[in-house]
């Protein structure tokens, strides 16, 4: 499983590249993203991610973005 976090739809945020390629051995995986960014009023941040060796999904019910104003 490998997700990244996307700016306004084209940009790759620099440092928010991750990846599980351990077994998976429930039915719940977590992946964990962090990196900051200057973000500007209008931009939308967006989770691309694939799977490579089975099917499966990122369920937006259980994805959670936080964000923080920083001066």
């Amino acid at each position: 499983m490998r997700g990244r976090l996307v700016l306004n739809g084209t940009t790759e945020i620099k440092g928010a590249l991750g990846e599980v390629s351990g077994p998976h051995e429930s039915l719940a995986t977590a992946l964990q993203l962090s990196t900051m960014t200057p973000l500007a009023a209008g931009d939308t941040v967006e989770l691309q991610g694939y799977f490579r060796g089975a099917d499966g999904y990122f369920a937006a019910g259980h994805t959670t973005f936080w964000g923080v104003k920083v001066g």
